[in-house]
């Protein structure tokens, strides 16, 4: 039944909403992490298990967060009124965007230092002959990657021209924020803001710019970069079939690994963007184009990298894995250092750099979206001061984001990336996946998207969000456990209180579960069973409670037989 619903902006156009997912879900990690996983995992024999999970795990998890938020047209905390006991997860996914956005706008700001710098006659990674640069310093290209004791100029320009990493001692000497850095983060947070302000109307406009230049500048530089001499063994190597990979575990837990991050799946920006959707549209083909989407492009740029770094493997004459390498180095040392060698490397520099920054600002935007959406529709009095609230939440951004634009920034950029959205992330679409198929019931689930859309998900979708999805991510959570590594940059490891600081950071996001399922219950009227009840079952039937008919038990059969022993009034029903 279609229940009353208060009036809710929608985006100006349905192409304003794909293009703002996509240009969340593609993000810098589709080029700099994705190419290199599938080079150092069996090239194209990595897409098997990549595009395994992705059928099994990530368009489903991807298409239940659209029609969860399109249905309840709510953020990620106000759509758990299905299942109040679970309402936790969704200050969860806020929280966690809230951490990223933290870290995530300084490497926005890095790459608008670079596009200032980019305006010059000659590159400031060209040669050794700078301030900054060290007596290790050495422009003697054709030996340099072989020699372990010598740096490229464009790793002492990241380094220390940039972020005046030899300046600090490791994270706790850290110095007082470096202006010009600083001066980059406020013009981002500054450009986040005016495409935030005013909600969907603002950043519906702003995607059409950051969506779709990245594809544009992603085209021009794979034109340019099939014309070098080493390209095309270097596109031979990204797409080199070594089956045999597949026998190796790592393998099938990296692809797993990156189906989880790559299409951002619990972050609360999926539920948060379809909330804002009209509710028939159909979130169903949304779901499968903009996905798939998402993985073509992460295909794609691996031919714009690997272009370029088998260009690099032949200048330098080294065999391609010395050049080859993925995160930020990719894009600020390999990548920048390749263009530096081109007849008109400044322009080039400009164009990539610009695709930096596109890919960037709207999966940043995608995050803040989250987090003000996620608290406005919980706490309603925010509504009338959307303008004010999205200033509050940029400007904590800001003040939190000056500790990574320090001498040893660097140290407390590597220790948010490594605990903000790790485990974390993984256990919030877990508990999410849990709340919808085990509790409000997959069945009812899935007559809410017949409703929407008037056509029910067939037997498969259902069986993924009831099984297989549930499993896949419990399986993940174990893996990030079992394969956990503590945090390094480089040579330096990060002393024990800084990782028990990690992880407190990433068990303050995950705590918000049971703490507010406990605060919940103990603040709902009547018995153990009623609380149980009143728990599980969605707010618009909570009247069903008070004449003693309980909807379901899905999972609780334990409960469910403590509550029926103890007073036979309560009924079982399956979701």
């Amino acid at each position: 039944m279609l229940r009353g619903r208060l009036p809710r902006e929608t985006w100006g156009k349905k192409i304003d909403f794909l293009l703002s997912v996509i240009g969340f879900a593609v993000d810098l990690a589709n080029v700099w992490r994705f190419p290199y996983l599938c080079y150092k995992n069996g090239g194209g024999a990595f897409l098997v298990p990549y595009l395994f999970f992705m059928v099994i795990a990530g368009m489903p998890l991807f298409y239940m967060e659209l029609a969860l938020g399109q249905y309840n047209r709510e953020g990620a905390a106000g759509v758990w009124k299905i299942c109040p006991l679970f309402k936790g997860v969704g200050f969860t996914v806020i929280l966690i965007s809230l951490y990223v956005g933290f870290y995530y706008n300084v490497i926005i700001a890095w790459a608008l230092f670079y596009l200032f710098s980019s305006f010059s006659g000659e590159l400031p990674w060209i040669h050794c002959n700078n301030t900054w640069n060290s007596p290790n310093c050495s422009d003697l290209n054709s030996t340099l990657l072989n020699d372990t004791y010598k740096t490229t100029p464009a790793l002492e320009y990241f380094e220390r021209g940039v972020l005046h990493l030899h300046e600090s001692s490791g994270i706790d000497d850290l110095g007082l924020p470096r202006w010009q850095l600083t001066s980059c983060l406020a013009v981002v947070i500054v450009v986040l803001y005016f495409s935030l302000w005013k909600g969907v109307k603002t950043s519906g406009k702003v995607v059409w710019i950051t969506a779709t230049m990245p594809y544009v500048v992603l085209t021009v530089l794979l034109l340019r970069g099939v014309t070098l001499p080493g390209a095309i063994d270097g596109i031979k190597a990204y797409l080199s079939v070594d089956f045999l990979r597949l026998c190796d575990a790592q393998v099938w837990i990296e692809a797993a690994t990156q189906i989880c991050f790559s299409l951002g799946v619990g972050f609360g920006v999926l539920i948060a963007f379809s909330s804002y959707n009209k509710f028939s549209n159909n979130c169903y083909r949304d779901a499968i184009i903009t996905s798939s989407i998402n993985s073509l492009t992460s295909f794609f740029s691996g031919f714009v990298i690997f272009s370029f770094l088998g260009y690099m493997s032949h200048k330098h004459n080294v065999a391609l894995d010395k050049v080859a390498t993925d995160g930020p180095g990719l894009v600020f040392i390999i990548y920048p250092e390749a263009i530096a060698t081109l007849p008109g490397s400044s322009v080039w520099a400009v164009i990539f750099f610009i695709m930096l920054l596109t890919l960037g600002i709207d999966s940043a935007m995608g995050g803040m979206e989250s987090v003000i959406t996620g608290l406005i529709d919980e706490f309603k009095f925010l509504h009338k001061h959307r303008e004010l609230f999205t200033l509050f939440i940029v400007v904590s951004t800001f003040l939190i984001s000056l500790s990574c634009v320090t001498n040893g920034g660097i140290y407390v950029f590597t220790l948010l990336d490594h605990f903000a959205a790790g485990t974390s992330i993984l256990f919030g679409v877990l508990i999410e996946a849990i709340g919808i198929a085990w509790f409000y019931g997959v069945d009812r689930f899935s007559d809410d998207i017949q409703e929407m859309i008037g056509q029910r998900p067939g037997l498969y979708w259902r069986l993924c969000w009831k099984f297989v999805s549930p499993c896949f991510l419990l399986f993940m959570v174990v893996v990030s456990f079992a394969t956990f590594n503590p945090p390094k940059y480089g040579s330096y490891y990060f002393p024990t209180w800084a990782t028990m600081v990690g992880w407190c950071l990433s068990i303050s996001s995950m705590i918000m579960v049971p703490l507010y399922a406990f605060y919940k219950f103990c603040s709902l009227p009547g018995s153990f069973c009623d609380k149980l009840a009143y728990a599980i079952t969605p707010e618009t039937e909570h009247h069903l409670v008070e004449r003693g008919e309980v909807r379901q038990f899905t999972v609780s059969v334990m409960a469910a037989f403590m509550c029926t022993a103890e007073q036979g009034r309560l009924h079982k029903f399956h979701g």
